[in-house]
């Protein structure tokens, strides 16, 4: 799955959804990209657990 995350500017931000990401499955495939400001998710977990834990970590996405 894939997330827009327009305040994910900078490495450190793509590591700060990393941590949000992993917090909801370990075990997900993360590739975050600040330049394109997506991040693809491979999880099994539904799409509605990473769009919360984003959205508390300060980073919306759509």
């Amino acid at each position: 799955m894939q997330f827009q995350i327009e305040n994910m500017t900078c490495g450190g931000c793509a590591n700060s959804v990393t941590k949000a990401i992993h917090s909801v499955d370990g075990q997900a495939k993360v590739d975050a990209d600040p330049v394109r400001r997506t991040v693809m998710v491979s999880s099994a977990k539904p799409r509605e657990a990473f769009v919360a834990v984003l959205e508390e970590a300060g980073y919306p996405a759509s």
